[in-house]
């Protein structure tokens, strides 16, 4: 299908007006198309060998609408590093309508009603961070939103520098966050509350509708789903960076892709954020955040939902998040089987990639190659004494494995990438984007989609991090 022959609906918008913001974009100077995502295209029912670049830079940059679209910015609170914000909301990006079941959204399209002191633009550097790492997660199986394409402007933003101003088109399913419940709750707008929570049930868990108890089961799911996206990242080294109740997705997403990176060292304290001096967010604080955040949408949803029944959703979760990630190391070590002491095995690998300082990814690749011989993976780590105790333990472990050799390899190379997006191999395709070239960004696309191919020419970023560029930390400003 070509793109002017594509229909929006705003479902969203039979919601009372207090829902949302109808706003239009503000287009960018001279926008240029920086890469389309062709994945993205096919879910929304395109044929990419149709979309020109002019009219992909004409729909990113809001100067032309597709028909039934109704431009909107959507109303929410939230919690920001523990503490209450009674109103946040839509304050740069603006959704276009739904197709095919994804959300239209625009990333960096000018001022809403919520955007307080903002000017509503994201730019480039942020821009290309969230293109290419919600394509990137996706390609690892880890719930996201998703992005179909990213344009580049001669517009000036004012941020630590004067930066060139971007937009991203990202989709999702929902975009209804925790603190959308939030919002409604703590103004005390209850039945607003119930609109809404109705609306999230039919639009992204109709099995809920009409049964004894939805709105139970949906918080039940929207835990279930929670979780075991936070035991995704965990077992790739991932750290979100800003797990406010703003950014948590009402249907298990990883959304709002801003100071994130995955761990170059396994760090397990490692916070990426420098503006969470306390290390709220630190990498070893998310499941546990995931939780806090969890109660924080129990609390919004209790008009709905007696006491009793959130708190007992609430204690599956930790045994929802630890399951998902025993069954995904399982599969990183290549263990066709549970045995009791396998979450011992799993601790002591981990004490021995920190205290060894050992790059994450490039380890589980490796280990995935292995055959007896320790030494490509004693290379690896500065504590050689204690890993080499740990692959003892590993060895004596295979002994029980109902696979061979051959069949763990094979398990093991489709669970441990090869390559995954660390920021300083993002911040390569950024400085090159910056002087105009987005060969890189384009490279790193196809990378992300592919991350347990060999890609040789590209094999450089399969290593280990280079020292004086390994846990960067980033800043929230985008």
């Amino acid at each position: 299908m070509k793109l002017q022959n594509l229909t929006l609906t705003t479902p969203y918008l039979n919601l009372d007006p207090i829902f949302y913001h109808e706003v239009h974009p503000t287009p960018l100077k001279n926008p240029t198309l920086v890469s389309l995502n062709t994945d993205a295209a096919n879910l929304m029912g395109l044929d990419p060998a149709k979309l020109t670049a002019n009219e992909l830079e004409e729909l990113l940059n809001g100067t032309t609408l597709l028909e039934g679209s109704r431009p909107y910015a959507m109303c929410y609170a939230g919690h920001q590093f523990g503490y209450y914000v009674p109103r946040l909301g839509d304050g740069r990006a603006i959704n276009l309508g739904l197709v095919n079941g994804w959300n239209l959204q625009l990333k960096g399209s000018g001022q809403t009603l919520y955007s307080r002191q903002g000017d509503g633009r994201a730019v480039l550097r942020s821009s290309i961070r969230e293109y290419l790492m919600s394509e990137a997660m996706h390609a690892l199986g880890i719930p996201t939103s998703r992005a179909l394409a990213l344009i580049s402007s001669d517009e000036k933003v004012a941020r630590e520098r004067w930066e060139k101003g971007a937009i991203v088109l990202r989709l999702s399913p929902s975009w209804i966050r925790f603190g959308s419940f939030e919002y409604f709750f703590h103004s005390n707008q209850h039945d607003k509350l119930q609109k809404l929570a109705d609306f999230c049930m039919a639009e992204s868990f109709p099995q809920f509708l009409e049964t004894e108890d939805g709105y139970v089961k949906m918080f039940g799911e929207i835990i279930k789903r929670t979780a075991e996206t936070i035991a995704h990242w965990q077992s790739v080294g991932f750290n979100h960076g800003v797990m406010n109740t703003d950014n948590m997705s009402a249907i298990g997403l990883t959304i709002d892709y801003g100071p994130y990176a995955f761990l170059d060292t396994f760090e397990s304290g490692y916070i990426c954020n420098h503006t969470d001096q306390e290390g709220r967010y630190s990498f070893d604080n998310q499941p546990r955040i995931g939780h806090w955040n969890l109660s924080m949408l129990g609390r919004a949803l209790s008009p709905l939902i007696t006491q009793e029944k959130i708190e007992r959703e609430l204690e599956k979760y930790g045994e929802i998040f630890t399951a998902k990630l025993m069954e995904l190391l399982h599969h990183k070590l290549g263990l066709a089987s549970e045995e009791e002491n396998d979450g011992e095995l799993f601790r002591a690998l981990f004490t021995a990639m920190e205290n060894g300082r050992i790059d994450m990814t490039p380890f589980f690749r490796s280990l995935s190659h292995y055959d007896g011989d320790k030494n490509p993976l004693l290379s690896l780590t500065l504590a050689p004494n204690q890993l080499n105790e740990w692959l003892d333990l590993y060895n004596k472990r295979l002994e029980n494995n109902p696979l061979t050799a051959d069949e763990r390899h094979a398990q093991m190379l489709k669970a441990n990438p090869k390559y995954i997006l660390k920021n300083y191999i993002l911040q390569e395709a950024i400085d090159a984007a910056e002087k105009g070239d987005f060969t890189l960004t384009n490279d790193l696309l196809t990378l992300a989609q592919n991350p347990y191919d060999e890609h040789e020419p590209f094999a450089r970023y399969a290593g280990i991090t280079p020292l004086q560029r390994q846990n960067l930390k980033l800043s929230c400003s985008s």
